[in-house]
């Protein structure tokens, strides 16, 4: 092995003559060469080990008296597998799988492990491309587990003394003899190459192991047994279950790929709408000092009535989101009514009813927030029909409407106001049941008033310590939402 030569410099205000500095970048550059030269040096060692291993074992079922029986089963059935793995399936970046292991075991159930070896070879013939070396690993290591799936099927039938029966006993025991040998074929060959975490395939491949031993074994089992006791033709009708196995494979890992980036991209719009609620609520709390933090605590509210109630988690969620964004129409309203320090006249009041509306045009404009504006209209209804801006009674009124009715008014009552000072949460309480049935839906009441019944002082206050960790929250979030999109 040769190193890499070491760059010379001549560093301003020397006498010039060479002298050696190496980069930062250069030593990297030497220990990545390195590192690839150890891996390759392991990587030709582990090589030349399973071949020799599979030349070695090869020439022992000759000499032990097992040969191929039927050469012409052995060839179509390893065309089969090399078709099989031109058609693999990823597993990730580095690791694939497929059903050329399904015409191997049947060799190895039906003629024997020599054929089963000779199949497993020529099935990689299927998947001869770069990098050679790793087919070569893999080739010598198909043809080991064939063979030894050959052995365990046979030492099973012999222990069996009826033919179906020795059949069925054989194909599980060279089933799983097959796949344990892979399992550990693989994990070594990924632990010597360095090219993907061992666990990482142990985790990837777990799940489908015990699916796969018995997809075999259903396949496998009553082909064999047609093969051996009835006609060697019923060969020709392995294509079509073998196929359909494949599919299969494809099938699962096309279905947990989906899920994968399903789960993937809900839990980024999630993201991405908390955010931009976290940025409408930001503006809001910019603009009036009095209100800062009351969003986020009605979102908290709002969401602990509707656990409280038993509503699903995407309407927990909703409520959440729906609290947060509740007040947003504020930014409509005109100066100098937010900031003013005394009770508001009829028409400044009449402005000031304006917001929910507002609120529900500027989250209309917001395709995904649709149902968040039919709410953020509604939440000053009353059950009586008294409230504003629809006159809306009782059920007509969206159920999150009503929990953010309640969740508003006392976070209302027990916050400083500029025209009053905050009541105490006993007060509010007691303010609250008084209106249960008229102002206030009368479940939605009790919920919040259990809730509170059990809450801290903090809690029932609102007070900044146990919300300002939720609109922490969403300023981190919507920092991480901006820095994931660049």
């Amino acid at each position: 092995m040769r190193d890499l030569p070491i760059k010379c410099s001549s560093p301003p205000g020397d006498d010039g003559s060479a002298s050696i500095s190496p980069f930062r970048g250069t030593l990297q550059g030497i220990r990545r060469y390195r590192a690839r030269a150890e891996v390759e040096v392991r990587v030709l060692a582990y090589t030349g080990g399973v071949a020799a291993l599979a030349t070695g074992l090869a020439l022992w079922l000759c000499q032990s008296g097992h040969s191929l029986l039927a050469p012409w089963a052995v060839l179509p059935l390893a065309a089969l597998a090399a078709a099989a793995e031109k058609r693999s399936v990823s597993l990730s970046g580095n690791l694939e799988v497929s059903i050329a292991l399904l015409p191997t075991l049947f060799a190895a159930v039906a003629i024997g492990p020599l054929a089963a070896m000779v199949v497993a070879a020529g099935g990689m013939l299927g998947g001869f491309r770069p990098p050679y070396l790793r087919w070569a690993v893999y080739t010598s290591t198909s043809s080991i587990t064939g063979a030894l799936a050959g052995l365990a099927a046979g030492l099973a039938a012999n222990a069996t003394s009826s033919v179906p029966g020795s059949i069925v006993v054989a194909t599980v025991a060279g089933a799983l003899a097959a796949q344990a040998v892979d399992v550990v074929f693989t994990a070594v060959t990924l632990l010597i190459r360095g090219s993907a975490s061992v666990f990482g395939f142990l985790r990837l491949s777990a799940p489908a192991l015990p699916t796969s031993v018995l997809l075999y074994s259903a396949v496998v089992a009553p082909l064999a047994y047609a093969y051996l006791a009835l006609s060697r033709w019923t060969l020709l009708f392995f294509l079509l279950p073998a196929l359909a196995a494949q599919r299969l494979w494809a099938m699962y890992q096309e279905q947990r790929r989906l899920a994968t980036d399903l789960a993937s991209v809900n839990e980024k719009l999630e993201r991405t709408n908390l955010s931009f609620a976290s940025a409408l609520v930001t503006t809001l709390d910019t603009r009036d000092r009095y209100t800062a933090g009351h969003s986020a605590a009605v979102a908290v509210y709002a969401r602990d009535i509707a656990a409280r109630i038993g509503l699903s988690g995407a309407e927990q969620d909703l409520a959440h989101l729906s609290g947060l964004l509740h007040d947003i129409g504020k930014i409509g309203v005109p100066p100098g009514i937010l900031e003013k320090n005394g009770p508001l006249t009829l028409a400044e009041r009449r402005q000031m009813e304006e917001h929910s509306e507002i609120g529900e045009r500027i989250l209309a404009k917001v395709e995904a927030y649709a149902e968040i504006a039919r709410i953020v209209r509604h939440h000053h209804e009353r059950v009586d029909g008294q409230g504003y801006p629809d006159g809306l009674t009782g059920t007509d009124i969206p159920l999150v409407s009503r929990i953010i009715c309640v969740a508003d008014a006392y976070n209302s009552m027990t916050s400083d106001r500029p025209y009053r000072e905050a009541m105490s949460s006993s007060v509010a309480r007691v303010r609250l049941q008084q209106a249960a049935g008229s102002q206030f839906d009368a479940e939605v009441t009790a919920a919040f008033e259990e809730i509170l019944e059990l809450a801290s002082d903090t809690y029932s206050l609102g007070a900044r310590a146990d919300f300002a960790l939720e609109a922490q929250a969403h300023s981190a979030l919507a920092v991480s939402v901006e820095a994931s999109a660049t």
